[in-house]
């Protein structure tokens, strides 16, 4: 028996592999005066109370203290925040977090009366100022969102009661959380060598990927079983936390749950429609590919615990050499994006990538206007890990020109946008290496990284997209959610995503919904498949080499939350008003399956 692999403590870990902490604080203690400073600041913010309406220059003013300690208070939260998602077991590092949260409620507390009182001064009289006064005018588009939505802002009375019931309502997610996170007891996997397994939220998306068959059926079932026991539970909050958007809508006078969800991004109902309608239509396309998997895996049948099953060596990728590997894919968008991207990630420290003790799992780009785009993952010397990096970095490249380009009101971006430049980047990368790997093994293994993504973004999030959608329309029509109809639903859905090849075992695949906390954040997950349509479009346009793609590429990148997200990506050159980047990316996916069935037959 193999000796097991020591998973090193943070203290033991190569300084190259961790993330450039010292370029934010140089330590806890530097990290401690800023703190102080910043709350020291914060009773300054009193003397603009009640006088933002006073002139342009006062309200310009205010608005730039008000930025300054926001972006002071991001950064204070960042560090300590960073610190703990790499190294659970730095005790310090727990107690600065609480800390910088409660200076984030005391600052937002003091900027309470900032937004009533600018949208008391009126929009006609704003836009005056700001003809007269140009550098007020850097806030147009932040002026404009704030009176669009004031269309549903209710009278202070309500929006005070609003207010309140949402710490109420808060706890559906929390029970949710407590139960799936803390006292849901799932049994353990078994492998066809006798090996016991012990199945955990933490190490349930690797033991999906395991070569050994019998660990991922176990590992699945068992899984899903553990929600099953609790499934009546789990259906009376999710119907709560339906329940809750339903109100929130009515509450604030929209049409429905979706309208206020889309509302939020200023994006109309033909987005969501065209996804779901260009989706359906292409279904057969995954049931061409379930096929083309059963045969690459040799196996009669295929099961849900097969679908993330490798169907080839995944071959060894050092971090340098995915970074190389990265940096050639990416070589359409300019020599100074590149040398960017690559000094990031070998020079500058953008990212922790190391392995060691009370490292939390999963990946993220997290930073601020003041710090350097950050990356937080394990790298695993895998195809999978440089799909990962190459995810990360177009959020974090995303990130490095819109805080570069834009003043600070739009150097963040919204959701809708969010996963376009993430996927963008893996799309280039994948199309490099398989015009310029030709073996046919590394070609199934790229193929299998591209298809656990597109699976999830493009197959799985259009599913639950489906399926809240219908949810929400039950309970604003009067009906009642119950744990029988959740589960018959979620089956329908996935059977007809699945088709003949791939058996569903059933009462399992019911329970899906409840494994995706996703779902209760209201009409979150169609924006992943969205995010990928896009990326996929645009990424088109750039590898067919059309004039201006790669330029207008990065000028979205720059855009930040300037234009509203359609007209951001409009800059890029994709409108998602229409379904031409859904058609787009489900021709990416059917040239996968094509070339799969090549290599297989």
């Amino acid at each position: 028996m193999s000796e097991a692999v020591k998973v090193p403590k943070r203290s033991e870990v190569p300084k190259e592999q961790t993330w450039n902490a010292e370029s934010v604080f140089a330590d806890q203690a530097a990290w401690k005066a800023s703190y102080d400073a910043v709350m020291a600041d914060i009773p300054a913010l009193k003397a603009y109370e009640g006088r933002l309406g006073e002139s342009a220059a006062v309200l310009l003013e205010g608005l730039k203290k008000s930025e300054s300690l926001v972006q002071r208070a991001e950064t204070i939260y960042f560090y300590p925040t960073m610190i703990q998602s790499c190294d659970s077991n730095d005790e310090p590092s727990m107690a600065m977090v609480g800390q910088a949260g409660g200076l984030f409620g005391r600052l937002l507390g003091a900027l309470a009366f900032s937004e009533p009182e600018i949208l008391a001064i009126g929009q006609e009289k704003l836009n005056r100022w700001m003809d007269e006064h140009p550098p007020l005018a850097e806030y147009r588009q932040y002026f404009d969102n704030l009176f669009r939505r004031q269309a549903h802002v209710r009278s202070a009375e309500v929006e005070e009661i609003l207010g309140t019931v949402s710490e109420v309502f808060g706890q559906i997610d929390n029970t949710y959380e407590m139960l799936t996170s803390s006292e849901m007891p799932f049994e353990v996997a078994g492998g066809g060598t006798g090996e016991k397994v012990p199945v955990t939220q933490g190490a349930i998306d690797d033991l999906y990927h395991h070569d050994d068959r019998e660990v991922r059926r176990t590992a699945w079932q068992n899984y899903h079983d553990g929600y099953l026991k609790y499934k009546n539970t789990l259906a009376s909050n999710y119907a709560a936390a339906v329940k809750r958007a339903v109100f929130g809508a009515r509450a604030r006078r929209y049409e429905s749950a979706l309208d206020a969800s889309l509302f939020e991004n200023n994006v109309p109902k033909t987005v969501f429609n065209n996804l779901i309608d260009t989706y359906k239509k292409h279904i057969p396309t995954w049931h061409r590919y379930w096929a083309a998997k059963r045969k690459a895996l040799g196996v009669d049948k295929v099961y849900p615990w097969d679908v993330w099953a490798p169907m080839a060596q995944q071959p060894n990728v050092s971090f340098k050499q995915a970074v190389d590997w990265i940096a050639q894919g990416m070589a359409p968008l300019g020599q100074d994006y590149v040398d960017t991207l690559v000094r990031g990630c070998l020079n500058d420290r953008w990212v922790d990538y190391s392995a060691n003790e009370g490292k939390r799992q999963g990946a993220f780009s997290y930073g601020t206007s003041q710090t350097a785009p950050f990356i937080m993952m394990t790298w695993g010397d895998t195809l999978m890990s440089m799909s990962t990096l190459a995810h990360e970095l177009g959020h974090s490249m995303h990130s490095y020109y819109s805080r570069k380009t834009q003043p600070y009101a739009y150097t963040n971006y919204s959701l809708f946008v969010a996963e376009v430049a993430s996927n963008f980047n893996q799309a280039l990368v994948r199309d490099h290496l398989m015009r310029t790997n030709t073996d046919p093994k590394f070609q199934i293994a790229l193929i299998d990284e591209a298809m656990n993504n597109i699976h999830r973004y493009f197959f799985i999030m259009p599913t639950l997209a489906r399926f809240e959608a219908e949810m929400h329309e039950r309970v604003e029509a009067g009906e009642g959610l119950t744990a029988e109809l959740l589960n018959s639903r979620m089956l329908a859905l996935y059977q007809e995503g699945y088709g003949d090849e791939l058996d569903p075992d059933g009462d399992r695949t019911g329970i899906t919904w409840a494994t995706f906390p996703h779902l209760y954040a209201n009409f979150y997950v169609y924006q992943y498949a969205t995010g990928i349509s896009a990326a996929h479009a645009l990424a088109e346009k750039v590898l067919t080499g059309e004039a201006s793609a790669a330029e207008s590429y990065r000028q979205f990148l720059a855009t930040g939350s300037s234009l509203y997200p359609l007209d951001t990506l409009k800059v890029a050159g994709v409108d998602m008003e229409t379904p031409e980047a859904v058609e787009m990316t489900f021709g990416v996916l059917a040239r996968y399956v094509d070339r799969l069935e090549e290599l297989t037959s």
